[in-house]
């Protein structure tokens, strides 16, 4: 019995001195000096190296990890900022810290082929209150430059699906429709319309334009078939509709407008033809601007062109955009009557469709200038459907982008020169 007791005293003066080695042990440890980021990621791309990647995707999750736990009162937006390189605008975004983590998740979609910056400074500090050594670093989207924004977006590769939204069309509205090589490799694929049947129609083609601020971006290379092209048309001045005359001199793009007071109308045709007229020089009303070419065809006809059509309703600007520059600006401000007294184009408010059944039918339709349902036109040798004589698009069309919002001159020229 007493051997017994003499070795439970010793196993529990063991436990003891064990208990007390750990105890000193971590007593002696010490607690970090400083608060550091160890790795920066978006999924499994590393944005923490030598060189800035380039490949992150527009919905990105960026996770940063420290030597030490992170204060979540501290981890707030106010402490971690993302912004935009080419026009500084700042992306808010989500901040949320689990121990030596944080996430930062930005609550838009970020534009393609776009370069970021993202901040962690010093308002970020670990639990034991040690501010952070502040990081800095740059980071680019995956793929060509596109404002983010875009509501809807066509890129022909083999199908003719939105991208972005639902915009899709039925199987029957596809006829005779061909994916062939666009403008380069980066491309990819263009949808190629045949010049009599050709046609894409996209339903509901009201939600794309019933809207404020409006614009819309696509690539087109029309071949010569001895007429004029209705590339894109949504019933007609009803809706929108681009089209390209037979001599390759001239682009017009009529747009259905909200006037503010439960009509409607085209305001005028937004026209450009290279004349380099104003409304200070013979010049359509409104026109403030106006780029001078003399030489149109040699930029239109059989070669690849990219256009972009802008509405500002805060300024009450429509724009042309050709090859990434700006050509023609009108201010449906400026619309006075020749006595000087406002039209209803001054109470302009922004877009609205205004489609009259049966003569237009609300569909968006590549190729032509509206959908085959529709009969506006039908016995016109130009704008019937059923007429192969008629304005039919010959050519391909790539990258059709609408958005609901002003896109800048400089997003403009980013996006042309990123995709030309």
């Amino acid at each position: 019995m007493t051997n017994f007791m003499k070795r439970k005293s010793a196993f529990l003066s063991l436990v003891l001195m064990l208990a007390m080695f750990v105890t000193i042990t971590n007593s002696c440890k010490k607690d970090p000096t400083d608060f550091t980021l160890a790795t920066l990621v978006a999924g499994a791309i590393d944005l923490n190296g030598a060189t800035a990647s380039n490949i992150v995707p527009v919905k990105p999750s960026i996770v940063a990890t420290f030597n030490t736990d992170v204060d979540a009162l501290t981890a707030i937006p106010a402490n971690v900022s993302l912004v935009q390189d080419y026009d500084k605008a700042v992306i808010a975004v989500t901040v949320t810290a689990t121990g030596k983590t944080i996430t930062v998740t930005p609550t838009e979609d970020l534009g393609n082929g776009a370069l970021y910056k993202l901040s962690l400074n010093a308002g970020l500090k670990s639990t034991g209150g040690l501010a952070l050594t502040a990081v800095v670093r740059n980071f680019s989207t995956i793929g060509t430059f596109v404002p983010k924004g875009t509501i809807a977006y066509w890129n022909f590769e083999d199908n003719a699906n939105d991208q972005i939204g639902s915009h899709d069309p039925a199987n029957s509205g596809i006829v005779n429709i061909t994916y062939t090589a666009s403008r380069n490799t980066a491309a990819g694929k263009a949808a190629t319309f045949d010049g009599t049947t050709s046609i894409i129609e996209i339903p509901n083609g009201d939600q794309l334009m019933n809207t404020h601020d409006f614009a819309m971006s696509f690539w087109a290379k029309a071949m010569d078939s001895g007429k004029g092209h209705f590339i894109i048309g949504l019933a007609a001045f009803y809706g929108f509709q681009f089209e390209l005359n037979g001599s390759f001199t001239e682009f017009k793009m009529p747009v259905q407008f909200d006037y503010g007071d439960g009509t409607s109308g085209t305001g005028g045709d937004l026209a450009y033809n290279g004349d380099g007229k104003t409304k200070d020089n013979g010049g359509y009303r409104g026109t403030t601007f106006c780029k001078e070419n003399t030489a149109m065809a040699d930029v239109l006809k059989e070669k690849w062109f990219h256009i972009t059509y802008v509405y500002n309703s805060t300024s009450k600007e429509r724009m042309f955009y050709l090859n990434g520059a700006l050509v023609k600006t009108q201010d449906h401000d400026l619309f006075l009557t020749d006595l000087g007294e406002p039209t209803k184009e001054m109470g302009i408010v922004g877009l609205k469709y205004g489609g009259v059944a049966p003569e237009t039918v609300n569909e968006l339709a590549f190729g032509f200038i509206q959908s085959r349902a529709g009969t506006l036109w039908d016995t016109e040798s130009w704008g019937g459907y059923g007429i192969p004589g008629a304005n039919h698009f010959k050519g391909q069309l790539d990258d059709v982008r609408i958005f609901h919002k002003v896109l800048t001159a400089t997003e403009i020229q980013l996006m042309y020169n990123s995709e030309k």
